[in-house]
């Protein structure tokens, strides 16, 4: 199954990193508080797709990657990512 490494914008402004292999249902899940604990205390407010048919091991790679970028870097990302917007439900 392709997996994806997905960015959220959190209501406080935050980025929040993820992988998925099917983002509109994980979005969802983001969405109902049954995501990560992060997200039940910061709702995003939008999601965007940063890669994906990746390996579920090369998204894992790649969300530490992206973890361990500045918020700078992280925000360049997301901005790189517009056209892969994830539709809120």
């Amino acid at each position: 199954m392709n997996w994806c490494v997905y960015l959220l914008l959190c209501a406080n402004g935050a980025l929040y990193t993820g992988i998925s292999n099917r983002p509109g249902a994980r979005l969802a899940a983001h969405l109902a508080g049954k995501g990560a604990k992060y997200t039940r205390l910061n709702k995003p407010t939008a999601m965007r797709i940063v890669s994906d048919d990746l390996s579920k091991s090369e998204a894992l790679k790649q969300e530490i990657a992206i973890k361990k970028l500045t918020a700078g870097k992280k925000r360049e990302l997301w901005e790189a990512a517009a056209g892969n917007a994830v539709a809120l439900e």
